[in-house]
């Protein structure tokens, strides 16, 4: 009996660590064309994906593009070509730790290096002196309103903030609420390592799949082009570190909460209420009453944490409609 139960361990120990070591999927076609029309920029030794795109003729506007948490700049995707009729320039870029930026590891991840990222692709690109309208989504708020409070102050090195949209993005950390598994990644010390390296796509897709409409969810393809975006260089081992950001907004509520309340910026939401993650209508009512002269675009019912994948043709029009408006 000892001997059939060392013979079985000794045959999962290999298992278990082929298992472990399960290289990244390969990038689908539409990944792989997405990956192949950016461009990588240098920040302190580290490569920076993003994507410029010159698009209206006639227009001298430009957008930023931040993205949320776990995924990447492709979640812009969808929106990417309308938002080129409409603007002279394009641009995203994969935060650091995300999609084919590096992920370096062990790192310090915060939301202050992440602004200091964008400050320095709008440099690299010749626009720290142009009006920048930024368009965020959840992670990304937080980083768009640092880079508010930069510019609010004057900050060296701030860039010029012309307009900012925020989406579903957890700015009032009391009424944010985190999904367990990343309450657990967060704060789970030397238990995270273990659940990063166990992590899968079913797990993945599941756990992401939440914070998706029950009629807006994405197709296998997609699940899987946003798991092999994590999955690059990678990136799932870091997710404990980058979800540190978690605790940066409360300990940093006051700033970047009062860098919204009082900018003379034109400031807009874009809202899927049926977030689980920022919910209607306790998120809505607290960003009315605390933020009182921000325009707001409420989506479709139906409509969660993703809008700009769930329901494109919305969070478009609510968008240059926002824009159109000043």
């Amino acid at each position: 009996m000892k001997e059939w139960w060392l013979q079985l361990g000794l045959l999962g120990v290999p298992l278990l660590a082929v298992y472990l070591h399960i290289p990244p999927p390969q990038l689908s076609p539409a990944l792989r064309s997405w990956k192949s029309s950016g461009s990588f920029f240098t920040y302190k030794d580290l490569n920076i994906f993003y994507r410029d795109s010159s698009g209206a003729l006639g227009s001298s506007d430009i957008v930023v593009l931040l993205h949320g948490f776990p995924t990447s700049s492709y979640d812009w995707s969808k929106i990417w070509e309308g938002l080129t009729q409409r603007f002279h320039r394009v641009i995203a870029l994969d935060f650091l730790g995300f999609g084919f930026s590096d992920k370096p590891r062990p790192h310090g991840y915060s939301i202050f290096e992440q602004a200091t990222i964008v400050e320095g692709l709008l440099r690299h690109l010749g626009l720290r002196h142009q009006r920048i309208n930024l368009l965020s989504h959840d992670y990304g708020d937080t980083v768009a309103q640092e880079l508010l409070h930069r510019y609010e102050h004057n900050k060296t090195g701030s860039i010029l903030i012309n307009s900012l949209c925020l989406s579903n993005g957890g700015i009032f950390p009391e009424a944010h609420y985190p999904r367990f598994i990343q309450k657990l990644l967060k704060d789970g010390g030397l238990l995270s390592p273990i659940i990063l390296r166990m992590m899968n796509f079913f797990f993945f897709s599941g756990g992401l799949g939440a914070v998706f409409g029950p009629y807006t969810q994405p197709s296998q393809a997609e699940f899987w082009d946003m798991w092999t975006a994590v999955r690059n260089n990678d990136g799932n081992l870091v997710l404990d570190s980058v979800l540190q950001y978690i605790n940066q907004r409360k300990k940093h509520r006051e700033r970047w909460l009062g860098a919204l309340m009082s900018t003379s910026v034109p400031l807009h939401l874009i809202y899927g209420p049926l977030d689980p993650v920022n919910p209607h209508p306790e998120f809505l009512q607290l960003y009315r009453k605390v933020l009182p002269m921000s325009t707001v675009s409420v989506l479709d019912d139906h409509i969660s944490h993703y809008p700009q994948l769930e329901d494109p043709t919305g969070f478009l029009n609510a968008y240059l409609n926002f824009i159109n408006s000043f």
